[in-house]
This record gives C-alpha cells, structure tokens and sequence, in this order.
C-alpha cells in the first residue's frame, strides 16, 4: 500500500496485544494463515478485545469484509471499547466509506480523547484524504500522551504529512525525534532520505537510505526508485543497476522499473 503508516496502524490495535494474533507465514508453504478464532470470553470488553484482535488482523491480510464482520461484534458485545471503535475506522478508511471512517474514530475519542492510537490513526485518516495540515494536531495529541508505547510512529506520521503540507523544515524535525526514539525505524530513514533528495540534497540523503537498506526491511519500488535516483547522482554505477535490477525482478509491471528502464530518473 501507498498509504502513509496503514500496515503500521494494523500491527496492533490500542496497545492492545494484537501482535499475537497477527497472521504468520507457514514455514511449511510460506504462506499466510487465517487468523484463529478465539475462545469467546465471557466478560462483554474480552469479547471486544477479542473480536477487535481478529478483526485487525483480518485487515492485515486484506481480509475487509470478514474484518468489519468482526470488528462490528465487538462493538456489539462492548459499546464503549475504544480500539473496536478505532479499528472499524480504519476498516471504512480502506472501505473509502468515510462518513462512517470519520464518526468511528470520532467515536473513539469521544470515549478517550488521549487515547495515543485513537489520535494517531485520525490523523492518518485526515492526512490520507489530503487534509495535512488538520491531521497533524491529532499526531501532537497523540505524543503527548506519556503512556503511548510507540510515539515514533505519530512523530513518522506527522513527518510524512508535514511534507505533504509543503513544511519542509517542520517534517524534517518530526523525523529526526521519531530516530531519536527509534534509530533503526525504517519510515524515518526513507522520509529524511526522501525530503533531503526532493531538496537536491543528495548527500544528505544518501546515508539515510543506506541505513534503511541495510536494516533488514524489504524495501518497497517506490523506495528502490529513491534509492535509484539517489545513487545516479551519487555516481555508484554498481549500486545504480543493482536497485535497478531488483525493480525489474519483484516489480516488473511497476511505473518505477518503467521509468528505471527509460532511463527517465528526473
């Protein structure tokens, strides 16, 4: 997805512990199972947490209808649980259902204005339907917060929709805080790499995106044509035709290895 922070909004809901039910690879087949249905609680908010848990997970894997199927029990079973409400946001925000994406989240924050991932991910919302400037005071909200587990993401967030607002200097300082916190996250790294080469600064931009390549993390093709488009002006001839090898190989239909191919890096 090109969505700012989607599959990071998805890995867990509310601090909740929905990394356990994340969907794994088979080491058998190398494929994605389905998420296991969990033993239904007796207490109405485990209901919740447990449908929400599944719900989020079923978005994870691309899954929507049987998410909102989920995530709409388990605001049945416990009205005000905050992250049902939060999820099933984000569920209407990949459905482009954004009347009920918006009273969702609203919802949410009605019943727990701090909530860090309730502001966290309306703001998301508002940055991905083009409204940076609105989204960035919900990012702030949800730093605030001294109980948020993981403020390097609404630090990523407000870096990348800063940038998008036209803040140059605003996103570079969003993005700095969240490796101050985090110096391997990998958004941070490929935003600073990004924001440097859009300001024609690649030798700045080039060790942040070296970093992110040696991280360990698949980079994406948008991230291999930055990474492309870097090492051209940085002269690394060996570098150059390696990224652009691997545009070729695992994104073959991409716009990237299109313009990669044309030789069109400008």
């Amino acid at each position: 997805m090109k969505r700012v922070a989607l599959s990071l909004a998805l890995a867990c809901v509310f601090a909740s512990g929905c990394r356990s039910s994340e969907p794994r690879p088979s080491q058998e087949s190398g494929t994605v199972r389905t998420p296991d249905a969990p033993a239904v609680p007796a207490l109405p908010s485990e209901r919740a947490r447990a449908h929400t848990e599944l719900g989020a997970s079923y978005l994870q894997i691309g899954r929507v209808g049987v998410a909102l199927e989920e995530l709409t029990e388990a605001v049945k079973a416990d009205p005000s649980y905050v992250p049902a409400h939060g999820t099933l946001g984000l569920v209407y925000m990949e459905l482009k259902e954004d009347t009920k994406a918006v009273a969702s989240f609203e919802k949410a924050l009605r019943l727990d204005p701090t909530n860090p991932d309730a502001n966290n991910y309306y703001g998301l919302f508002l940055c991905n339907r083009k409204r940076e400037k609105e989204s960035i005071r919900f990012f702030l909200a949800a730093i605030r917060n001294p109980l948020y587990a993981t403020p390097e993401d609404a630090y990523v967030n407000a870096g990348i929709c800063s940038n998008r607002a036209g803040d140059t200097s605003a996103a570079q300082g969003y993005l700095e805080r969240a490796l101050l916190l985090r110096q391997d996250e990998p958004r941070a790294l490929v935003g600073l790499a990004r924001l440097h080469f859009e300001q024609r600064s690649p030798t700045l931009a080039r060790p942040y995106m070296i970093r992110f390549m040696q991280g360990g993390q698949p980079p994406d093709a948008a991230t291999l044509w930055l990474a492309a488009r870097i090492e051209r002006v940085a002269g690394d001839a060996n570098a150059l035709a390696s990224y652009g090898s691997q545009l070729k190989s695992r994104f073959p239909g991409s716009d990237e290895a299109r313009l990669f191919e044309q030789g069109r890096f400008q």
